[in-house]
C-alpha cells in the first residue's frame, strides 16, 4: 500500500513513483488501506482542527487583550499560537484529499503552498517548545535572565529566526511537493515526487529528508526538552520551594514532556521502521499495508499535540483562566465562579515564581 496515502506532507515524505507493489508478480490491493484513511483522517484532523483552533484561538485573545504586560515567556507563547492556528488550518484540504475518489483536486500551485506552509509551522512550533523550555531552565535553575525587558526586540528577533530557520527546513517541500497521479488508485496525490529530476536520486532525497526530520525536528527538540526540564525538576526538587506551588509545578513540567513524547514518538518509531523498509526494498504487501495504517493513526496523534499545547502552556494557568472568564463575561456570557477559585486566582504567585520575569506571564 501506498504509505503517502495516509501521512501528511509535513512528514513527509515521499512518495516513489517507480515503487513496486507487486510481489511475485501479484499486486498488493489497496483498497482497505485508502478505506482505512478515508475513514480515520477526516474524524482525527477535524477533531484537531476544530480544538486546536479554538483552544489557540482563546489563547491568542488573552494575550492580545493583555498585550502591555507581555513577558517573554508570553511573545514566545504567541507566535507558538500562530504556529500551531496556521499549521491546523491546513488539515482540511488533506482531509478532504483522503475523502474524495480523485484525491487532490486543488492543483499543483495550492500542492505546493499548502504542504510548504504545513511544514514552516510544523517546525517552528518544535522548536518554540524547545526556546520556552531553555527559557525556563536558565531562569529557574541557574537564575539567568536570556532576555531583557528593557531589550524586548531581542526576544522578537530569536522568534523570527525560528521562522527563518524553518523556512529554510521547507525548501524541500516547494522543490518536490507535486500533484502526482497514482495509476494503481486512479487518483491523485499531494505528495513528494523524489522522481521528477530523475530516478537516480529518489532513494537519496527521500533518505536525506527523513534523516533531517528525524534528528531537526524531533531527537534535537527532544533532547533539549529533556535536559531542560530534568534539570529544572531537580532544582525545584532540591530547592526551598514547598507545598501547593512546588506540586503544581511538577504536574506541569511533567505533563508537558510526558503529552510531548505521547503524541510524537510513536510516529517517529513507525517512520524510522517504514525508512528501513524502503531503504533495503522490503516489499511485502502485508507489512506496507500495516505501515500505511500506523503512519496515518500515529501522524494523526502528533497533530493533535497542536491542539494540546493551549491546554498544557496556558488553561493550566490560574492567570490564563482568569483572563480567559473576563473576556467571556464582556461578550456577556454570564459565568459562576466558587469563592474557592476567586481566592485562588487572587493570588500574584506563578508556577514559575523562580524566574520573576515567567512569573508575569499571563500564560502561566
Amino acid at each position: 500500500m501506498d504509505m503517502m496515502s495516509f501521512v501528511n506532507l509535513s512528514e513527509n515524505y515521499s512518495y516513489d513513483a517507480d515503487y513496486d507493489y507487486s510481489i511475485n508478480d501479484e499486486i498488493c490491493d489497496l483498497t482497505e488501506g485508502t478505506n482505512f484513511g478515508a475513514v480515520l483522517i477526516p474524524v482525527m484532523y477535524s477533531v484537531a482542527f476544530v480544538v486546536g483552533v479554538l483552544g489557540n484561538g482563546a489563547l491568542l485573545g488573552v494575550l492580545f487583550q493583555s498585550r502591555k504586560s507581555w513577558s517573554v515567556t508570553d511573545t514566545f507563547i504567541l507566535h507558538l499560537g500562530v504556529a500551531d492556528i496556521l499549521l491546523l488550518v491546513t488539515l482540511p484540504l488533506y482531509a478532504v484529499q483522503s475523502v474524495q475518489k480523485d484525491g487532490w483536486t486543488f492543483g499543483a500551485h495550492l500542492c505546493k503552498m499548502t504542504g510548504t506552509v504545513f511544514t514552516i509551522n510544523f517546525y517552528c512550533g518544535i522548536f518554540l517548545l524547545a526556546c520556552i523550555s531553555m527559557d525556563r531552565y536558565l531562569s529557574i535553575v541557574h537564575a539567568t535572565q536570556m532576555y531583557s525587558r528593557r531589550k524586548p526586540w531581542v526576544v522578537h528577533v530569536s522568534c523570527l529566526m525560528v521562522w527563518f530557520f524553518s523556512l529554510l527546513l521547507s525548501i524541500l517541500d516547494w522543490i518536490f511537493l507535486d500533484v502526482v497521479l497514482d495509476e494503481r488508485r486512479h487518483r491523485n496525490e499531494c505528495v513528494r515526487d523524489y522522481s521528477k529530476f530523475g530516478n537516480e536520486g529518489i532513494r537519496y532525497w527521500h533518505v536525506t529528508s527523513r534523516l533531517i526530520y528525524h534528528i531537526v525536528g524531533f531527537l534535537l527538540p527532544s533532547l533539549i526538552l529533556i535536559i531542560c526540564y530534568s534539570c529544572i525538576l531537580w532544582k525545584l526538587r532540591c530547592g526551598g520551594t514547598q507545598g501547593l506551588q512546588k506540586q503544581r509545578a511538577f504536574k506541569v513540567i511533567i505533563s508537558l514532556v510526558v503529552v510531548f513524547f505521547l503524541c510524537w514518538t510513536p510516529y517517529n518509531i513507525t517512520l524510522v521502521v517504514d525508512t528501513s523498509c524502503q531503504y533495503y526494498n522490503t516489499n511485502i504487501c502485508g507489512i506496507r499495508i500495516t505501515l500505511g495504517k500506523a503512519i496515518a493513526v500515529t501522524s494523526s496523534l502528533g497533530y493533535l499535540h497542536c491542539s494540546l499545547n493551549p491546554i498544557l502552556y496556558a488553561f493550566v494557568g490560574i492567570k490564563f483562566r482568569r483572563q480567559l472568564l473576563e473576556i467571556l463575561r464582556s461578550l456577556g456570557c454570564k459565568m459562576k465562579t466558587s469563592t474557592k477559585f476567586q481566592s485562588v486566582v487572587s493570588r500574584r504567585t506563578s508556577l514559575w515564581s523562580d524566574s520573576a520575569d515567567t512569573s508575569n506571564s499571563i500564560a502561566v
